[in-house]
């Protein structure tokens, strides 16, 4: 059983990314940006827009700061990005 407040990659990459200052939804995490001297976690990186079934993409990663989060809720990661 893991301790209250730890999570998996598995887990952040199923919660849906929301902003607060407007209510978009960003998509899923899909990456994690690392510092391999630290091991702490710099951003999340979410997948740019795509089109066509998802199979072409349009848009850039998004990167968000870990400072950006607000909260990581149980589905949900709610981040201030303006």
């Amino acid at each position: 059983m893991q301790a209250k407040g730890n999570t998996t990659f598995s887990e952040l990459k199923r919660r849906e990314v929301i902003n607060v200052c407007d209510g978009a939804r960003l998509g899923n995490v899909c990456d994690l940006e690392l510092d391999m001297f630290t091991g702490t976690v710099h951003a999340i990186i979410v997948p740019g827009e795509s089109k066509m079934l998802g199979i072409l993409k349009c848009g850039d990663d998004t990167h968000i700061p870990f400072c950006k989060i607000t909260k990581l809720g149980e589905d949900v990661i709610l981040v201030d990005i303006r």
